[in-house]
C-alpha cells in the first residue's frame, strides 16, 4: 500500500469515529445570545446584584516575553447597574486590587460617579478613557432589553472550540463582538474597540456554581491589538454578597 493511499484511508477512519457537528446555520444572533444567557445561570446570572473575585493575575510589558509583574493577591469587588444601556463606560460601582504579598500594585476604584486609583481621584476624562478599554463583558446581560441588536457574524474557533460570532450593538451605538461555543453555549470570548486598540478577551476552565446558578470562567487572558496583556486565574466567587459600602468610597485626597 502506498503512502498516499495509507494516509487517505486514515483520514476516512478519523471522519467517521469522530464525526464533527455542523454548526446550525438557522440559527440567528439573538437566539445565539439566548442560549449563551441560559448556559451562563439564566435569569440568576442576568439579574444578579453582586460579584466579589479573588485569585492571581500576570502582568505583561510592551516589551519581551517575560512576565512585568505578578499579583499574588488579585480582588474584584462588583455591583451591577440592572439597567445598563452602554457598553463600554463605568456603571454600576467597581474595585479592584492587585498585591503582590502585602505591595501594592495597584487598585482602582469607582462609586458610580468618581474614579480613584492608589494616586488618588482620576480627572473623568481620563477615567472615561481608561473604562472605555476594559468594561464591556456584562452588556450580554442586556441582549434581550429594547433598543440592543444581535446580529449574527462569521462563525470562528479559539482554542479548538468552534464559536458562533454575534456583534451586540447597544442603544448608543457602542459594538461587542461575543464568541459563544457552539457545543456548551458557553461565552469564550468577547471584544471590542478601545482608546488601547482591540480588545479581547478569551475564557476557560467554567465552573457551574449553584445558588444561585453562574457559570465562571477561572481563567481569563487579555489582548489589545493581538499581544497579550495579562492572564487572571480566578480561585474564589461569590455571587450576591453583600459588599461593604466603604470598599467604594474615594480617597479623602
Amino acid at each position: 500500500m502506498n503512502r498516499y493511499l495509507h494516509y487517505l484511508i486514515v483520514m476516512i477512519l478519523t471522519t467517521i469515529a469522530f464525526p464533527v457537528e455542523a454548526a446550525d446555520d438557522s440559527l440567528e444572533g439573538a437566539a445565539i445570545l439566548a442560549m449563551a444567557r441560559e448556559a451562563a445561570g439564566g435569569d440568576d446570572w442576568a439579574n444578579a446584584r453582586t460579584l466579589t473575585l479573588s485569585g492571581h493575575a500576570v502582568f505583561y510589558g510592551p516589551l519581551g516575553h517575560k512576565p512585568r509583574t505578578k499579583a499574588t493577591n488579585y480582588r474584584m469587588w462588583r455591583v451591577f447597574d440592572p439597567n445598563r444601556k452602554v457598553a463600554h463606560g463605568a456603571d454600576g460601582k467597581v474595585r479592584i486590587i492587585a498585591k503582590n504579598a502585602d505591595k501594592l500594585i495597584f487598585e482602582v476604584g469607582y462609586d458610580g460617579e468618581i474614579t480613584w486609583t492608589e494616586r488618588g481621584i482620576t480627572p473623568k476624562a481620563e477615567a472615561d478613557k481608561f473604562w472605555a478599554s476594559n468594561f464591556g463583558f456584562g452588556i450580554i446581560r442586556q441582549a434581550d432589553k429594547p433598543g440592543f441588536v444581535a446580529t449574527r457574524l462569521p462563525d470562528d474557533d479559539v482554542g479548538g472550540h468552534a464559536l458562533y460570532m454575534v456583534e451586540l450593538t447597544d442603544p448608543k451605538g457602542g459594538k461587542t463582538l461575543f464568541g459563544i461555543d457552539q457545543q456548551s453555549h458557553a461565552i469564550r470570548t468577547m471584544g471590542f474597540r478601545t482608546p488601547r486598540g482591540w480588545h479581547q478577551r478569551v475564557y476557560d476552565d467554567f465552573v457551574m456554581l449553584t445558588d444561585p446558578r453562574w457559570l465562571q470562567a477561572r481563567h481569563v487572558t487579555l489582548y489589545y491589538d493581538g499581544r497579550k496583556s495579562n492572564e487572571v486565574f480566578w480561585t474564589e466567587t461569590r455571587v450576591n454578597a453583600e459588599i461593604d459600602e466603604a470598599l467604594f468610597t474615594p480617597p479623602s485626597n
